[in-house]
């Protein structure tokens, strides 16, 4: 699920937090321990997530979509973008610009300025 850079990172972040827990009170009661061990762990786990998360979105904002060429659901993952004008960008192809989704109506150039930068208009 995770690159090897990333489960290593994570794994960082669980010795960290957890000899933050553990190293700075030597003498709880073992109900402590495991209160904080179980804190420790949904915060390892939350934070991991969010890392996740992050990485996916990176992946995905990098990729740019050929307006010609995509298909309605890599329209749809296009900020804004919905159902309505992933079927219309599909059924006004082809486009010789990007810009023509400005001209033909099919977004406003406050919903284009969103996007322009993931989409390419190439045969």
């Amino acid at each position: 699920m995770f690159c090897h850079n990333c489960r290593m990172g994570l794994l960082a972040l669980a010795c960290v937090t957890v000899g933050a827990t553990f190293g700075c009170a030597p003498n709880q009661s073992p109900d402590q321990i495991r209160e904080k061990t179980a804190q420790a762990t949904s915060e390892v786990t939350r934070d991991a997530k969010a890392m996740a998360e992050g990485v996916k979105e990176g992946l995905s904002r990098d990729k740019t979509i050929n307006l010609n060429k995509a298909s309605k659901d890599d329209l749809l993952s296009l900020p804004g973008i919905t159902d309505h004008e992933a079927d219309r960008i599909v059924a006004q192809r082809p486009y010789s610009s990007t810009h023509e989704l400005v001209s033909r109506r099919i977004v406003s150039q406050e919903e284009y300025d969103k996007i322009k930068d993931r989409i390419i208009a190439s045969q």
